[in-house]
């Protein structure tokens, strides 16, 4: 399982949508290490609880079979990988004054994937909704939202969850719903230690990014406006085409979006910098995955909470493919990048073995390739 985790974190491009695709594609489709049931049940609470959602479903993934242990280790490994990268890039960005390179391969590797994305997409839809009604109505509905509103709204999760149990299995007992409330009952406390904090840097980095990883609902890039606004906005730590650039970073390494507020903190604070902002980020996540854990093992085959975890993943999914549109609006913006989207779920149709790495770096070259034609002046 490390070994997988430090895979996926090392060559898992495409954002949360790709990667937790990529996890039920692996883990239980092809290895059968993890059952539909605790992929299912890792999926709804990923999406319950704050933080980022393929680093809490791949901590869930270890926790299965090996607890905390396994869970800690899966955590780190997945994480590691795109940390190193964020590193190397952040001192190259200082070492060289910037990165105007990574316009060129931003534009082919957003762009393959958003074909990444909506292949994986599409594979989750058909295995978790199929043909039921009422997951397909909650589906739609997530996925309107997303789409409309540009952000995922928790307590419609919670909702689709309620209702599907309603529905199939009336009232027992909801582990879920009561697991979301003890979750959320320590962000107050967070939100006032944050917010009246004084010190050094790096213990403002701590107490920022602390915050942003235990308030932050949904996918990866969820957390960006919010990282905006203290960053650039708030502490003045960065410029926006910092920001930017610190943004652009995470989209063409593997692994978690999230990563880069290493990169962020790395450009603030050096080495110490991006070590407290990734540990103070993705510490909140790993506490709001283990804690609930061992509640959804032990009542999870319950009917009434497979009902509700049935509806939590509706939405969940729903959310995810109302994203894709969200995301292809920023990285599909020509014929060029169209086309290289549309060849991208052509390839990944076509041959189901294509490893994504393949793809992403031949987008990346034809992104260095075109951009300077497309942007000539």
């Amino acid at each position: 399982m490390v070994l997988y985790m430090l895979r996926l974190g090392a060559l898992g491009f495409g954002g949360p949508v790709a990667l937790v695709g990529y996890m039920h594609r692996d883990l239980v489709e092809r290895r059968g290490w993890i059952t539909e049931a605790d992929y299912k049940e890792g999926l709804a609470l990923a999406q319950l609880a704050p933080g980022p959602l393929a680093a809490q479903l791949g901590i869930y993934m270890g926790y299965v079979h090996y607890r905390i242990l396994g869970a800690t280790l899966a955590g780190l490994a997945f994480v590691i990988p795109s940390f190193l990268m964020v590193i190397a890039l952040g001192w190259a960005y200082v070492r060289f004054g910037g990165l105007a390179w990574m316009q060129a391969v931003f534009y082919g590797v957003g762009a393959a994937v958003i074909g990444i994305i909506v292949m994986s997409a599409r594979k989750l839809t058909m295995k978790s909704i199929g043909k039921d009604k009422l997951l397909w109505a909650i589906y739609l509905l997530l996925a309107a939202v997303t789409v409309i509103t540009e952000s995922e709204v928790a307590w419609l999760f919670i909702a689709a969850g309620v209702l599907v149990w309603l529905v199939r299995a009336p009232p027992r007992f909801l582990s879920g719903g009561k697991l979301h409330s003890v979750a959320l009952l320590h962000l107050p406390v967070l939100s006032g230690v944050a917010s009246t904090a004084e010190g050094g840097v790096l213990v403002q980095l701590a107490l920022f990014f602390a915050k942003a990883g235990a308030f932050v609902f949904g996918s990866g890039l969820a957390i960006v406006p919010f990282l905006y606004g203290g960053v650039v906005t708030q502490f003045h730590w960065l410029t926006e085409k910092q920001f930017v650039d610190a943004v652009a970073v995470a989209m063409i390494t593997p692994g978690p979006v999230v990563i880069t507020v290493g990169f962020i903190g790395y450009l603030i604070a050096g080495l110490p910098g991006a070590i407290v902002a990734a540990l103070a980020t993705f510490i909140p996540c790993y506490l709001f995955t283990i804690i609930p854990a061992p509640y959804f093992k032990k009542y999870g085959k319950v009917p009434g909470v497979l009902a509700f975890v049935d509806g939590i993943t509706a939405a969940a999914i729903g959310a995810i493919a109302g994203s894709v549109i969200v995301i292809a609006r920023r990285s599909v913006v020509d014929v060029p990048t169209a086309l290289i989207a549309l060849v991208t779920i052509g390839l990944l149709w076509r041959f189901k073995q294509l490893q994504e790495p393949v793809v992403v770096l031949g987008a990346a070259l034809i992104g260095l390739a075109i951009y300077p034609l497309v942007h000539f002046r």
